[in-house]
């Protein structure tokens, strides 16, 4: 079977390996459409410290069954499915206390282990999620879908809430998806202007270009001067945090998804004097797909609009080279391996 494997920085190629066979407990899974993660172009630009070379990507996509043993959970061979791609040891302290997402030994597809990006690979049953007639281009967006959403549910996000999302990126649009669908009121902060559009498209009920427009005065009319009760921080970035500190209303809650590389330095006394929850988030649960998928299938989250291209699994390295030089007019791009049978 053909794979898409990162040699080194830079450097992808389309190799042959053997087809995976399924062990007992697993399932195999001709593998449908991949979406490419901002990790898997840090992998791809060398700047993903959990990747080592060579390493196959991916852990967003959607597959078909092709074999499976009987099991309790009525999953048999032809249906479309989604994963969950964050391996646990199970074992460790947080293994133990349910917070699977946060393993000790987290072995995320694509990281620290190979990836979706090939045409066939194997999963155990527990980690087959039913796609409940999605369309496989909407389950390989579940995914990242879920990263949000998860993040959103460590902070209680109520119905007429002031939410602020700091960055317009996949992640920061996923959010806004999410609060809408959760009845909040959203305000969504970038530097590019494409990237803004697509939020007011998602239904921003504000828009904010973090170089043209004045945040603190757009941020004041817009919450009548009380601050937000939600601030999400999408970026990773220092000064993101630092608006999500200042624009967070007393007693707020300040969620963290974005992963940064670089020290913020403040007066965490204003953390006192607001009295403010700062979460972090990371990876999702299962339960986080599942809910998505139900979503999705309603008709009330209408992820298609985030998918900028299809890319067939022999030009990959074209769809890497575009988002590693992404300007913000890219959301999500997704590579093609099978429409299925």
């Amino acid at each position: 079977m053909k794979a898409i494997q990162i040699t080194k920085p830079y450097e992808i190629k389309l190799i042959e390996k053997e087809k995976p066979v399924a062990k007992e407990g697993e399932a195999l899974l001709r593998v449908l459409y991949c979406g490419i993660c901002g990790a898997d172009v840090a992998s791809f630009t060398g700047n993903q410290p959990f990747t080592t070379y060579p390493r196959i990507p991916g852990h967003e996509f959607s597959a078909q069954i092709v074999e499976i043993p009987e099991n309790d959970r009525d999953f048999k061979a032809g249906d479309i499915i989604t994963c969950n791609p964050y391996f646990n040891c199970g074992e460790c302290y947080a293994c133990r206390r349910g917070l699977v997402n946060a393993c000790h030994d987290n072995q995320t597809m694509g990281v620290q282990r190979d990836g979706s990006f090939q045409e066939y690979i194997t999963m155990p049953i527990e980690r087959l999620i039913d796609g409940k007639g999605l369309n496989a281009k909407e389950l390989a967006l579940i995914e990242p879908f879920s990263i949000s959403a998860h993040a959103l549910s460590r902070a209680e996000v109520k119905k007429g809430d002031n939410l602020l999302i700091m960055g317009a990126g996949p992640i920061g649009l996923f959010a806004l998806i999410k609060a809408k669908a959760m009845g909040a009121r959203v305000a969504v902060a970038d530097l590019l202007e494409s990237r803004l559009s697509l939020a007011k498209e998602y239904g921003a009920d504000l828009i904010i270009n973090n170089k043209t427009d004045d945040l603190k005065a757009l941020c004041e009319s817009f919450t009548d001067g009380q601050g937000f009760d939600v601030c999400v921080e999408a970026c990773g970035a220092p000064v993101t945090f630092l608006t999500c500190i200042e624009q967070a209303a007393h007693g707020a809650n300040i969620i963290l998804i974005g992963n940064g590389k670089k020290e913020t330095t403040f007066v965490h006394s204003i953390i006192l004097k607001k009295e403010l929850n700062i979460f972090g988030s990371r990876n999702a649960f299962t339960k986080d797909f599942e809910v998505l998928i139900d979503l999705v299938a309603s008709g009330k989250a209408d992820v298609g609009k985030m998918i900028s291209g299809v890319y067939e699994g022999e030009n990959a390295s074209a769809a890497f080279d575009a988002l590693a030089n992404n300007d913000g007019s890219l959301a999500k791009l997704l590579i093609k391996f099978s429409d299925g049978e």
